[in-house]
């Protein structure tokens, strides 16, 4: 079996750039101290970029010191296990049920998920590119694909319904990432194993209920988004889901936890609505896009040249310079690639923009 070569905040990836380190997320929470941390170990340790990745993680980029990034993390509450950080990959509905549709609790369960699988030393072999999802109703978080996933209808294998009783969500999940290991061969995902979700569903004695088709991720968003309890929560996108050390330390300036999404950007949730004024203001002069309508909305691209050597070339600032000649955002989502691998491009419909190689427009 080839060796898993997924970066974590350990095992760094060595980028163009320098050390490339990958910290797991689960659900997205980041609290206002740990931004803090994140934004001065980026300044201070890094190049000064935190990219957002497309399972809600974040990584750091050109880390001089591995070591001590990982110590920072660590003292952050952000490693909390050195032979599982690797495979905490748990989205969650950002929202967690508080949505005009969600009906389901997140937040608890991804705590619990998150202590259960750090606490099986048998999923401490699971692949770094396993993925865990808890849905609250709104099927944002179903449309990734999750080789596990909870939703308030059930539990799904690779998008696939399972009919299946069950009292505990977080042990059955559990025992399906530890059948998964039983029958996973040299696979990564539980879509590669043939017949993976039956054999699963077989070893938790269930049966397959559904189709396995997974429904689109919902559209890029920023703005407002309205909460059943009165409240609001306000959905802001870093350009091409990046961000400076400064720019996660301004996130922290306005609350006390933000939830980062799988389709880059930063949730805040549970703000009154005479907070919002202040807080898209601050953030906008911070760089973040507020308004559903801004070009940087639902625009993404790769690392591109200098940080990837593998690309044709300077993806990030030919992306630049075509959002700056947009008055709106675009109708379908767009991502630019610098090279066939298309690295980070969204699932759903999407319009695939390439790199010009070096020296060309």
């Amino acid at each position: 079996m080839r060796a898993d070569a997924c970066p974590g905040a350990l095992q760094t990836h060595d980028a163009a750039d320098g050390a490339l380190a990958r910290v797991r997320t689960p659900g997205g929470a980041v609290s206002a101290a740990q931004l803090r941390v994140l934004g001065a170990a980026a300044r201070e340790v890094g190049v000064d970029v935190i990219e957002l990745t497309s399972r809600a993680n974040l990584q750091v980029r050109g880390v001089r010191d591995p070591a001590v990034l990982a110590n920072r993390l660590a003292g952050a509450g952000l490693l909390p296990s050195a032979s599982h950080e690797r495979v905490r990959n748990i989205v969650a509905s950002p929202l967690g049920g508080r949505g005009i549709r969600g009906v389901l609790d997140t937040d608890p369960l991804v705590t619990a998920l998150d202590r259960a699988v750090c606490a099986n030393p048998v999923l401490a072999d699971l692949p770094g590119r396993f993925l865990f999802a808890v849905d609250d109703g709104t099927g944002d978080v179903v449309a990734l694909g999750a080789d596990v996933a909870l939703t308030s209808g059930g539990l799904l294998l690779a998008g696939t319904a399972v009919d299946l009783e069950f009292g505990d969500s977080v042990a059955v999940m559990v025992a399906s990432a530890e059948a998964f290991l039983q029958v996973r061969g040299d696979a990564w995902r539980l879509g590669e194993v043939p017949d993976g979700p039956r054999l699963v569903a077989k070893r938790l004695g269930g049966v397959l209920a559904g189709d396995g088709l997974v429904p689109d991720p919902p559209a890029p968003h920023a703005g407002i988004v309205e909460q059943r309890d009165g409240r609001v929560a306000l959905e802001v996108v870093p350009p091409l889901g990046r961000m400076s050390g400064a720019q996660v330390e301004a996130l922290a300036e306005v609350v006390d936890e933000v939830r980062l999404t799988p389709w880059r950007s930063v949730v805040l949730r549970d703000l009154e609505r005479d907070e919002v004024e202040r807080c898209v203001r601050f953030l906008e002069r911070h760089g973040f896009a507020t308004d559903a309508d801004s070009p940087w909305v639902g625009v993404t691209a790769c690392t591109g040249s200098p940080g990837c050597a593998k690309s044709r070339g300077d993806v990030q600032g030919q992306a630049r310079r075509w959002v700056d000649g947009l008055a709106h955002a675009p109708r379908t989502p767009v991502h630019w690639a610098g090279c066939d691998r298309c690295c980070g491009m969204p699932r759903g419909p999407v319009v695939l923009k390439t790199a010009a190689p070096e020296g060309h427009t």
